[in-house]
């Protein structure tokens, strides 16, 4: 007996010796410890990549963000340009003198001519102020806005050439240059003041965030944001100009079917309108001593003048109504 309980406990030291064994060893023969490392090593690795995607997504995401508040900044401060800026909106090369000079022109043929035509100074003084004030400014609106058109008929044209380019392996800059050669005026001079500031050494997005000072329309906005973001932060050009390309011609449809569609309440709001200085004229002609009552007795200036205020009143409510900003 004594002999088996030694064997058994032998065989037990054997057994036990034999499992610690291949518990310790067994994984280095086998290869999961090296397989282990490995798979750290790869983690470790896929990791890297990684963190700098992420560091790079959040540097490119402060950059849009700094160049959307600026877009908004400037879009802020354009809201009330210097006389300056729109002479230069509306393409003329006066100078501020210059303009100044016109006016009081202006004004002066209007105090004057009254005046020969035997009226008395107040409808003259009227007249100055109407022609040395309020004509200058409304030619320089008339002339802008008739600019303003006359670039976003040509720029969804632009932005296609320049997709074409890029497509085609051309830099940005040599693309712009196309475009500042051989599109339309004022497209061409508007791009043409971006080559010229590039050539100074202004950054390309600062040159083109410039373009809407000049040009201040949604579209011209929208063209700058995008070429600043992707100067910026990088991104496929061509795609991105493209679909702007299709928003400016989904844009440009818009406006012509609001235009189309509101043009039967702006022909009733010019009749509405003419329509009480048209009867005044007639009555005038027909019977002069019937109508003269209202501007020549106390009761009916103060008709007529009340008459006038609700006419001007109504004229602006119509515009309001009518016109449409998207």
């Amino acid at each position: 007996m004594p002999e088996l309980d030694t064997l058994a406990i032998i065989g037990l030291a054997i057994i036990c010796a034999g499992g610690l064994a291949y518990a310790l060893i067994y994984p280095l023969l086998s290869g999961e410890v090296k397989a282990e490392k490995r798979r750290e090593a790869v983690a470790q690795v896929a990791a890297r990549p990684t963190r700098a995607k992420v560091d790079e997504a959040t540097a490119k995401r402060s950059s849009v963000e700094d160049t959307l508040k600026e877009l908004e900044r400037r879009n802020k401060n354009s809201s009330r340009p210097p006389l300056q800026t729109r002479i230069a909106q509306a393409g003329l090369t006066w100078s501020t003198r210059k303009f100044y000079i016109i006016s009081v022109v202006l004004g002066a043929i209007g105090f004057v001519v009254p005046l020969i035509m035997g009226l008395s100074l107040l409808p003259a003084g009227a007249a100055a102020l109407a022609f040395g004030l309020g004509l200058p400014q409304w030619i320089l609106n008339f002339l802008k806005k008739r600019r303003m058109m006359a670039f976003l008929n040509e720029l969804a044209n632009s932005v296609d050439v320049i997709v074409r380019g890029v497509k085609a392996g051309l830099p940005l800059g040599d693309c712009l240059r196309i475009i500042a050669t051989e599109a339309q005026e004022p497209v061409r001079s508007e791009f043409r003041h971006i080559i010229e500031q590039t050539t100074l050494g202004i950054p390309l997005h600062e040159a083109v965030m410039k373009l809407y000072e000049r040009m201040p329309v949604a579209e011209a906005n929208f063209f700058c944001i995008v070429v600043s973001i992707q100067q910026k932060a990088g991104g496929n050009l061509s795609e991105t100009l493209g679909n702007l390309s299709k928003v400016l011609r989904d844009r440009k449809k818009m406006k012509s079917k609001i235009v189309a569609l509101s043009q039967e309440a702006k022909s009733s709001a010019a009749i509405i309108a003419c329509l009480p200085p048209a009867v005044m004229f007639f009555v005038y002609i027909s019977t002069p001593q019937y109508i003269s009552l209202l501007w020549t007795t106390d009761m009916g200036r103060l008709l007529l003048a009340i008459c006038l205020f609700w006419m001007f009143t109504g004229v602006m409510v119509m515009r309001k109504m009518i016109n449409f900003d998207f």
